[in-house]
């Protein structure tokens, strides 16, 4: 039985149209907000952080790839996960796709994780994925860029992320909500391990032989990155969750 407001055909014609007035202003908004992401000051990075890569031991500069621009995704896989994190796989599932696009609009993408190299190559070829995916461990890379933190930060409960201290799901260390125990178990690990990592999204420029840091994104500014939402925003019944339902893409319909 139908349980949603329905209506004729000129009815819904009319709805439309006042929405598609609601949607271009969120477009122009939207493009607004993309001009002020731009205009933001580069900030100078001279601390030579060092990577371990499927060409070997590079630095920040070596993952442009001879581009001018590099979009870092930060993905959650500690040292001592097992797998990625399931959020983090979702949202690089489509990375492939347009990768090869920015590269030749002179952006490269990468993501970087602590795990050790062999971890993310192995866990790549599980997931059939083929963008460049640095190793960052021994560095203070995710650490610098508010990524990753220690025990002693959690046990104090001076975790910034996001640009706040503490209000975030992953920041509870008492009452761990369902899903972030539910994760961390996926991923081969305990809650506090596994929440010691996060997810996030920051952007470089390489001028004259020197990288600049000019934007960094973090939690829910990672939806618009995240392509299956962006779907289901459009779908009759929208987003329709109660908590987590998404798994690995190899991972549906074993139970």
């Amino acid at each position: 039985m139908i349980d949603h407001k329905t209506g004729t055909r000129g009815e819904w014609h009319a709805a439309r149209l006042e929405l598609l007035k609601a949607e271009k202003e969120l477009t122009q908004r939207s493009d607004e907000l993309a001009q002020r992401r731009q205009e933001l000051p580069w900030v100078r990075i001279d601390k030579q952080y060092r990577f371990e890569t499927d060409d070997g031991n590079g630095s920040l500069a070596d993952l442009f790839r001879g581009r001018s621009q590099l979009l870092v995704y930060h993905f959650m896989f500690g040292p001592n996960y097992t797998a990625g994190c399931p959020s983090c796989s979702a949202i690089a599932d489509g990375f492939d796709g347009f990768a090869v696009h920015l590269a030749n609009h002179d952006v490269a993408l990468s993501a970087v994780s602590r795990a050790p190299l062999t971890k993310l190559q192995a866990y790549r070829r599980r997931m059939g994925w083929t963008f460049p995916w640095a190793s960052s461990l021994g560095s203070d890379f995710n650490f610098d860029f508010n990524v990753a933190f220690t025990e002693e930060q959690q046990r104090e409960g001076t975790i910034e992320y996001n640009y706040q201290r503490g209000g975030h799901a992953m920041d509870a260390t008492t009452v761990v909500p369902e899903p972030v125990a539910q994760f961390a178990a996926t991923c081969g690990t305990d809650a506090p391990t596994y929440t010691r990592d996060r997810p996030g999204m920051s952007a470089f420029v390489l001028d004259d032989g020197v990288v600049y840091h000019t934007y960094s994104t973090y939690a829910r500014g990672l939806d618009g990155l995240w392509g299956m939402y962006q779907w289901l925003d459009r779908a009759p019944k929208g987003r329709n969750e109660r908590g987590p339902w998404w798994r690995r893409h190899d991972e549906y319909g074993k139970g």
